[in-house]
């Protein structure tokens, strides 16, 4: 979608020079959970946008269909900046779908906290559940919005008790929804710390007031387990003896606990929101700004020279050396290329020269790669408007424009001091799909569209096979390969699709002997060279193997490489269904030559021959390709996943508790490749899309007889 510039104006989020005033949090859930509709309502809440949905319909991306941009930005990260009693927010939106896990994990590199959305009508799905045990094992601050209060079927009391069992027993509600005369709809909230009441029947902000007497019965039941919870996790250790010895406990050293507690990531408010109506919007931006941490509180990652060379730990300091990770890289056709910083250390301002640093995702398409540039305007991103700034401190987001190298996951540092930040962890792409231009013309524009695809989604492999002479995407799913394709149509490539070819190979499976002739007298230079050949079949993985067995000079010495170089090049040529052929012994016993017309040419063309006669009778096989996968599933999915392994004719090598995951099995197993092509759409399928795998190539075995003589018919020249 196309940018919009906005010079001199930050749309109410001015520009701030104290990492303190500064929050970065990633929205994570699944998709229908409420995500983009709730930051839209606390965009229109804080008068950072007119109102809400604004965002999406036309005011921040001029003329474009409304429909088309949602569809976008549900599949990508996307930041939107607000301001609240002084602290700028930055809200990360992350798609909901697993096969943008990439973007939602550029999202968590980006922020110091997250905010789960769970919807109250919705349930949760098990990704989700992974997600929050993904951000506990770094510590991350985390609180629960339980969204979409107006949905027919909402029950806030049913969602809360389903965090609980999921997420922990340090997931509590900090209030409790307060029904209107209809005793349906949420029309406020009960304040369980302060005891007071939030009404929201007249809109934002809430008229605050003392609990009816009814209201105070349902605070007093919930608010004794949420006081020892906050004390629990309290830094003064004398406060739960003085709260069981009867003391009364203010609520300023209860809301400045709660606050420490969820900062350090030790405790998990969750407040009940709506964003149709306003309720809980602004108590939640209450929780944003006062509890989560500052870019100041949160562990920043770790960082070396360009060369690995060790570096001292990174602080955030505005005054430090420049350090920045681009965290999504996007292609617009007016303004170019776009990248979303994070601004780790140092500030960046613009006109100065940077330098960009990108290492270690070679084997996803991304060369390794250094260059120096200057960096043009800086902006702050509200949906598709950028919005310029003069600067971006160190804990702030911003993004810049017109790099001409910068892709996700770049490092951005000083000049004169180039650093590398160690990459995030991202997942495989394990579904390939095999493109190709529609007509010559469109070559060219396809070579473009993907290389700018590519840098900007670290999840997306573009692979060229040489040996099928396919041009293949390697995506995390079939929504994630639709995403890309309509993106390369959009970008005015005609293309299509084709079914995944699987490198196989080729082999002899008995001994044979081969003769090859080639003589011709046509006029001019005559061509003659005989060779004969014993051929033997070798162990897996043996490879080639040439052995000279020739006496009396029958063939020349110096036509003997001629031979080989003609075997060799039949080999890679293939004998029966054009492909390479392996583990083979040829040894050259006889030939025969002429004084005038022998030639290296001749001979190797005999050579070629000879192999050609000797796969008549040393019985070819087709071989293909095993990987060995491990896999990551539920418990209760365990059957149902051997169970279809047999079914793709796997061979299972064992079973063990996941160590890292309670509740989960990691399933090894070899698996003909061939049999893998779709497995990461199929598994997700079987494990309600919390199963996960890798592969890699172990050998080559033979083929089934009915699969080989299918592939020959089917591929012979």
């Amino acid at each position: 979608m196309a940018q919009k510039h906005e010079k001199g104006s930050t749309g109410g989020t001015p520009v701030l020079t104290e990492p303190e005033r500064v929050r970065n949090v990633v929205l994570v859930g699944h998709s229908g959970a409420g995500k983009t509709t709730l930051v839209e309502a606390l965009l229109a809440a804080t008068g950072t946008i007119g109102r809400a949905g604004s965002v999406v319909d036309g005011t921040t991306v001029g003329d474009h269909d409304a429909a088309a941009v949602r569809q976008q930005r549900s599949v990508s990260l996307s930041c939107a900046p607000l301001l609240h009693n002084g602290i700028k927010v930055n809200l990360l939106d992350t798609p909901g779908y697993a096969d943008f896990v990439g973007e939602l994990r550029a999202g968590l590199r980006a922020a110091d906290a997250a905010l789960f959305v769970v919807s109250a009508a919705g349930g949760m799905d098990a990704a989700t559940v992974a997600l929050w045990e993904e951000c506990a094992a770094v510590d991350m601050p985390r609180a629960v919005a339980v969204a979409r209060l107006d949905q027919p079927r909402a029950d806030v009391d049913e969602t809360v008790a389903l965090c609980q069992r999921l997420f922990g027993d340090n997931v509590m509600p900090l209030y409790l929804p307060m029904l209107g005369d209809d005793g349906v709809s949420t029309e406020g909230l009960l304040g369980l710390i302060t005891r007071r009441v939030f009404d929201y029947s007249a809109g934002l902000p809430a008229d605050v007031r003392d609990p009816d007497p009814e209201h105070q019965r349902a605070i007093d039941e919930s608010r004794d387990e949420l006081i020892e919870g906050i004390i629990a996790e309290s830094e003064d250790e004398t406060l739960m003896d003085r709260y069981l010895d009867g003391e009364e406990i203010g609520t300023e050293v209860l809301i400045d606990d709660l606050e420490k507690a969820v900062a350090r990531g030790h405790f998990y408010p969750v407040v009940p929101v709506c964003a149709e109506t306003g309720v809980g919007l602004d108590v939640l931006l209450e929780v944003l700004t006062a509890a989560f941490p500052s870019p100041l509180e949160h562990e920043l990652p770790a960082v070396t020279g360009v060369d690995g060379s060790p570096r001292p730990p990174l602080t955030c300091d505005p005054a430090g050396p420049l350090v920045a990770e681009v965290v999504k890289t996007t292609i617009d056709r007016h303004v170019g290329r776009v990248s979303l910083v994070r601004v780790f250390s140092g500030t960046l301002r613009p006109d100065q020269t940077m330098h960009v640093s990108g290492h270690g995702m070679a084997e996803r398409g991304h060369p390794d790669h250094d260059a120096d540039e200057r960096v043009g305007h800086i902006f702050t991103p509200l949906g598709a408007t950028l919005r310029e700034v003069p600067l971006c401190v160190a804990g702030d987001i911003c993004a810049i424009t017109k790099s001409g190298s910068a892709e996700t996951g770049d490092t951005i540092s000083a000049r004169d001091e180039p650093l590398l930040i160690a990459p995030w962890e991202m997942p495989e792409p394990l579904l390939p799909v095999a493109v190709v231009a529609h007509s010559r013309a469109d070559e060219d524009a396809l070579a473009r569209n993907l290389a700018r695809l590519v840098a900007g989604d670290p999840t997306l492999r573009l692979e060229r096979n040489p040996e099928t002479h396919q041009l293949v995407l390697w995506c995390m799913g079939e929504a994630h390969a639709d995403v890309v394709l309509d993106r390369l149509r959009a970008g005015g490539v005609e293309l299509d699709t084709e079914p995944v070819k699987v490198s196989l190979r080729e082999t002899l499976t008995v001994p044979a002997r081969g003769h090859g002739r080639h003589v011709k007298q046509s006029g001019g230079h005559g061509q003659y060279a005989v060779c004969d050949i014993e051929v033997e079949p070798l162990p897996p993985g043996s490879g080639f193997e040439f052995v000279d067995r020739v006496v009396g000079g029958a063939v020349p010495h110096n036509y003997i490489p001629s031979v080989e170089k003609g075997v060799r090049a039949q080999l890679e040529r293939g004998l029966v269904a054009g492909h390479p052929v392996v583990d083979l012994r040829v040894t050259l016993v006889d030939g025969k030559a002429h004084s005038v017309d022998s030639s290296d040419a001749a001979f190797q063309t005999a050579g070629a021959l000879a192999l050609r006669d000797a796969a008549d009778s040393g019985q070819p096989a087709l071989l293909e390709p095993i990987d060995e996968v491990t896999i990551r599933v539920p418990d209760g999915s365990v059957g149902s996943v051997m169970g279809d392994l047999s079914g793709r004719r796997g061979r299972v090598l064992g079973t063990e508790p996941d160590p890292d995951t309670e509740g989960r099995t990691i399933v090894r197993a070899e698996v003909p490749a061939t049999e893998l092509l779709r497995y990461a759409v199929e598994l997700r399928s079987m494990t309600a899309g919390t199963g996960t795998f890798r592969r890699h190539f172990v050998r080559h075995d033979p083929m089934p007889a009915h699969l080989a003589d299918q592939i020959r018919k089917e591929q012979t020249p």
